[in-house]
């Protein structure tokens, strides 16, 4: 094993790493190699994609669920697999979670305190955990419209959005990494790609980077199933239209930050309802006299907004949710919007309290909205065609119908729904 320091020009650095020989094991993520961005071909027999990699992923990032010894166990069996049986894959994991876990292997890992540095390096996302997992994964990547392909384990309270089960890791991560290996794509037939190509010093033949691997390939007909899920775009301003920015946010002054869930306005500690003024599409719509008010995407019409009393929307409709929390009038209920409309929330002057809170997928802003600032929502684009951008890429396990156009959703809400049994009980 090769062990390299890590560079000491930058006081961040000296922050988020031990000088000692045996921390000396966590390297810095910006030593590996730029990601690679797969492909996502449609499909006539069914609405989910087909992950086609144009060569081996390398970087795998791995997040686990907190304060939770049994998700510490299966990490790492997990990632000890990952090494053994995959050559030139990269682990990487958030700078607490590596300080935990780098005395459990004999190689090295890595790990990144920039919030930069994920997006440009990480080829795909495995989460070990529960729903809450997933949606922070998601958030590291939350100003790229790249969101690496997320593989995750249900290992936590609510599992609507994990596909696997823990027991299945050894197949399943194999049938992602390898998904589009000889599958026609024009990348595996150009020999000068140089991802791919290796040459082997007794025959001179030229073979692709997924031959160390065992076993047959997945063929164009078995590649992995994603599920593009939509995200919608926050944007918070002042009330002469200037961007504030959250200190404990990714977000930055260039753009808005996107939410695979949902965005909650909140009362919080305040003791009176919140009045919010509501634009849709510029128009102006309504005064709300509420808790607070939550926009959702399909992703997020199960959480929160489920509870409020908003609908279930399936999550291939590209749509919006607006829900009220508890709200004075009856009459005002859910309204289901097309993602591309513009909803603004206005706190009213009205108000006779200040200021209202701000959550953007479970995460507080440190700065709330006060009176006349606008919270500015609209889902994202998503651009189809050779190159998808936009969405959050999940990997669906193969639904037990067995039919190919089973995107797996029914089942997963009769389990989070749990119409027959009591909440909890499993089958």
């Amino acid at each position: 094993m090769i062990v390299r320091a890590l560079p000491r020009a930058s006081n961040v650095w000296k922050r988020s790493f031990s000088s000692t020989s045996a921390r000396r094991e966590i390297l810095d993520a910006e030593s590996l190699p730029h990601r690679i961005i797969p492909r996502y071909q449609e499909s006539q027999t069914s609405d989910l994609l087909s992950l086609q990699w144009p060569s081996p992923p390398r970087n795998i990032l791995i997040i686990k669920k907190d304060r939770a010894p049994q998700v510490t166990e299966s990490l790492v069996e997990f990632a000890k697999h990952i090494h053994s049986n995959y050559d030139n894959v990269s682990l990487i994991f958030e700078p607490k979670v590596a300080a935990q876990m780098h005395r459990h292997f004999q190689f090295p890992i890595y790990t990144t305190s920039s919030h930069d540095t994920l997006p440009a390096k990480v080829d795909m996302t495995t989460t070990l955990g529960g729903d809450g997992t997933i949606l922070h994964a998601s958030s590291l990547f939350s100003t790229t419209l790249h969101v690496p392909p997320i593989l995750s384990f249900s290992m936590g309270t609510l599992g609507f959005l994990g596909e696997w089960k823990f027991g299945e890791y050894k197949r399943a991560f194999r049938e992602v990494y390898m998904s589009g290996a000889e599958a026609g794509s024009p990348f595996l037939h150009d020999q000068k790609h140089p991802h791919i190509q290796t040459e082997t010093a007794e025959t001179g033949d030229i073979v692709t980077g997924w031959s160390s691997v065992r076993g047959k390939s997945m063929g164009p007909t078995r590649s992995s199933k994603v599920l593009l899920r939509n995200r919608l775009k926050v944007g918070v301003f002042d009330a002469n239209g200037n961007r504030v920015i959250g200190d404990n946010t990714a977000e930055s002054a260039d753009g808005d930050v996107h939410a695979m869930n949902e965005v909650i306005i909140h009362r919080g500690n305040e003791a009176h309802l919140a009045i919010i003024d509501v634009f849709i599409g510029g128009r102006f719509l309504t005064e709300a006299v509420a808790d607070g008010m939550i926009i959702s995407t399909p992703t997020g019409s199960t959480a929160y907004s489920l509870s409020s009393g908003g609908s279930i929307i399936h999550p291939l409709v590209s749509s919006l949710l607006m829900t009220p929390i508890c709200p004075r009038s009856l009459s005002f209920r859910p309204l289901v919007l097309p993602s591309n409309t513009p909803i603004t929330l206005r706190l009213s002057e009205k108000n006779r309290g200040r200021e209202l809170e701000v959550s953007i997928d479970g995460r507080r802003r440190s700065r709330g909205v006060g009176v006349g600032m606008e919270v500015r929502v609209n889902g994202e684009h998503i651009a189809k065609g050779q190159e998808w951008i936009g969405g959050v890429p999940c990997v669906m396990r193969h639904a037990k119908t067995g039919n190919e156009d089973d995107d797996g959703w029914v089942g997963g809400l009769n389990g989070l729904l749990k119409f027959n049994f009591p909440f909890g009980d499993h089958e």
